[in-house]
Formats: C-alpha cells, structure tokens, sequence
C-alpha cells in the first residue's frame, strides 16, 4: 500500500506532462490521425508502467514474477526500449488459465508475459489519451474516473427521470473472443497513423495462447485478462455499438432513449414499444457485419419503467420483468413512505450462493488457522463484498452500509442518457 500512495502522484504527473499535447489535439480534432506517438513510450513511460503493474499477479509463459522483474530493472527496462525503438521487440503468447463463473462455467483467462504487460500499459496510456477524448458519456467501462457503480447509479437515474418504459437487455455472445482483429486495426486506424504502434498491437493479437505448453493461433478474439484487452474491446465498441447508436435513436426515435454500457455488458431504455423492436432488429443486423452476435437466451424486450406496475395490473398480469445488470438485479418498485417509483436493486442471488459457497471452502481450508487469523480474513472478504454490493436499493447490511456514505446516486451520474463526452 505504501508503495502504490508513493507512486501514484509522480505517474500522474508524468503522464500528465507528457501527453498533455495529445489529448489537446484530439480534443480540438476529432479527425486527426496521430502519425508519431511511440516517442511518448520512452525509459521513464515503461518504468513507470512497470510499476504500476500488480506486484502478486501471476506469471505468464516466461515465468518471470514482477519482484524478479525488478533486479536490474533499469537495464532491463533499458533494453526493453531498444527492441521496441529498433523493431526487435517479440510478444510472447498469453498462457491460457480458466476461472469459474457464477453459472458453473468457466472463463478463459489469458495471463501475459511480465514484459508484454508493461508495453502494453504504456501503450494503453498513449492510446488511452486519445480516446478519452472521442468516447461517448454513457460508456463506463474501464475509463478513468469511472466505474461499475457510476454506471449503475447512471443507469438508475435515467430510468427514474427519464420517460422509460420498456428495457432492451441484452448479451453479446462470447464477445471478447469474437473481435474481428481486420475491424479493430480498421477502427485504430481512423486516430492512429503511427504504423509503429498499430504493428505493436497486430504482434499482441496474434501472439497466440499456450495451453498446458501447447500453443495455438488467434485469429479472433482478444484474452481477456491482458492488460490492454479492455481498452481496445472499448475502442471496437465505440465504433460498432455506441456512435451507432447514437445515431440511430437521433434518426430514428421520438420518444426518450437511453443508453448505458460497462464493456461489453449495455441496457438501452426506450418510451415506445415499436422503437425498441426496430433498435433489437437493427442492432442484430448492426452486430453481424462486424461479426458479433446477440446471445438469443439472453437478449430479451421486457416491459420496465414508472407505470409498468399499473399498466400489467390492469391487464392482469404478474408484476414487470426482472433484469440483471454488473451483478444486480433490477426490478421496479415504489417507495414505502409516499409510494414514489423507484429501481430495486439486489446482489444476483447466483453471485451470492456462489461467494458463500467459496467461503466455506476456504474456511475448511483454513481449519487449523487461529481464531484470530480467520477473523481478519473474514472481515476482509465480508468487507470486499460490501464495497462493492452495499448500493442504494440493496436489502439489509448493504442498506444499513451504503447510507453512511456521503454521496448519493444521484450526483455521481454522469450522462447517463446524454451523448456527450
């Protein structure tokens, strides 16, 4: 801990001053193609990057830890750079891990080499300069300054302020391992014309993934896990699901929209049942030039919103729809004391089951640890959780937890349903 408060001022401050002048231009011209910017990955950007890495985090193939890393790390980060600068810099594959899932199934992991992480969190700032300046205010995902809460509190106020009444919920199917990398670097390509940066980029998706030491080709798809991974998932995504978007519920709707998306995980709001049909059927269409597709067991219209509770009472049906958000679900609901219309929000009861049951193993594990020890581990994991689950809306502790916080939803929204940046 001590460690990360001391490096946090001296990189922002560097990183700052460095690539001020970029995120200046690409401001000012949304058109501009950068031409030179692997310059800005210097001695001082890959030191920096090394050290922010997570210091436990698993090895890749090349089995080298970040504390062995860090013997002679000034020569190694010196001749780090000179195979970048001279072209003889060589990605290495990512080594295939699996992880369960609160379903029961499993996810695909790809860890980097150590070297592979830091270039590509040098990378990621470069890039990531020039892209918060041209992403729309409803992705949340993986940007500075922003979270799974600030998109959750967003998603919740534009459904309370907005005219919302039915929700387009929808998954896209396996996706990071679906990116068409000729889309992505098409996509790059419209910001960045610095061919040094793009190459670097082409070597890490087809780097390949080694699997019990067996290696095999990818010629889709980025693994998730990786240190750049999410950015360029937001950078295909910018141009496949939110520009289009935007567009589209400017040239095609006259009732309110609106738009949230953390990664590959969107809810899109609409006021008029016929507008929400033809964006489901578009956005199939949309999806499947590039690739993508809609997960059809998963994507689904439902009735949601301020008189969904009335208008399914009238005609006799049961209460609105449920739908499942960065791991909650959302139900409509009233307010006990005046009978206001709110969003309910509960922890996806799979989630829980599943932490709790990883809970008992890991006590079992942990059976001849003293009763203090356990305490404190305990107390860590409960907490973890409840940072994280303890939301407006949420039942019990969470409740009790999240009213001693000083700020609400409400002014940690950011643009929910607005397209601005």
């Amino acid at each position: 801990m001590e460690d990360a408060l001391h490096r946090t001022p001296s990189r922002r401050k560097r990183k700052s001053r460095g690539l001020h002048g970029v995120r200046e231009a690409a401001r000012k011209d949304s058109t501009l193609r950068f031409t030179a910017l692997l310059h800005h990955v210097d001695e001082a950007c890959l030191t920096e990057a090394f050290y922010d890495l997570k210091k436990t985090a698993a090895a890749g193939v090349d089995g080298v830890t970040w504390y062995e890393y860090e013997r002679g790390v000034q020569a190694r980060i010196a001749d780090l750079h000179g195979r970048i600068h001279r072209g003889a810099y060589r990605a290495q594959p990512s080594r295939r891990t699996w992880i369960p899932k609160s379903d029961g199934r499993q996810r695909p992991l790809g860890i980097a080499a150590l070297e592979d992480k830091i270039v590509q969190q040098a990378v990621l700032w470069v890039i990531q300069s020039i892209y918060e300046q041209d992403f729309l205010g409803f992705s949340y995902g993986f940007r500075p300054g922003r979270s799974q809460h600030t998109a959750l509190d967003a998603l919740s106020v534009a459904i309370t302020s907005k005219r919302v009444n039915w929700i387009l919920d929808a998954d896209i199917a396996g996706f990071f391992d679906t990116i068409d990398h000729t889309w992505l670097i098409r996509f790059l390509e419209h910001r960045i014309g610095d061919r040094r940066i793009l190459r670097l980029i082409r070597k890490w998706l087809r780097a390949g993934v080694s699997e019990e030491g067996e290696w095999s080709e990818t010629k889709v798809g980025v693994p998730q896990g990786s240190v750049i991974s999410p950015r360029l998932a937001n950078v295909f995504l910018h141009y496949v699901l939110d520009l289009w978007v935007h567009w589209w519920r400017k040239e095609h709707c006259h009732g309110d929209v609106i738009v949230v998306r953390y990664a590959e995980d969107f809810v899109i709001g609409f006021e008029n049942h016929s507008e929400a049909k033809a964006c489901l059927e578009a956005l199939r269409t949309r999806f499947s030039k590039f690739g993508l597709e809609l997960h059809e067991g998963k994507t689904r219209l439902i009735e949601f919103g301020r008189f969904a509770i009335e208008r399914r009472a009238e005609r006799g049906e049961g209460r609105p729809e449920t739908f499942d958000f960065l791991g909650f679900t959302h139900a409509c609901a009233k307010t006990r004391t005046h009978g206001w219309y709110t969003v309910h929000r509960h922890t996806v009861p799979k989630r829980m089951r599943a932490k709790l049951q990883a809970i008992k193993v890991q006590l079992r594990e942990r059976m001849h640890w003293s009763i203090g020890e356990t305490a404190r581990w305990l107390r860590s994991v409960v907490q973890g959780w409840l940072n994280y689950h303890a939301i407006p809306g949420n039942s019990g502790p969470y409740r009790d937890t999240w009213n001693s916080e000083p700020e609400g939803p409400r002014g940690r929204a950011l643009e929910a349903w607005g397209g601005g940046r």
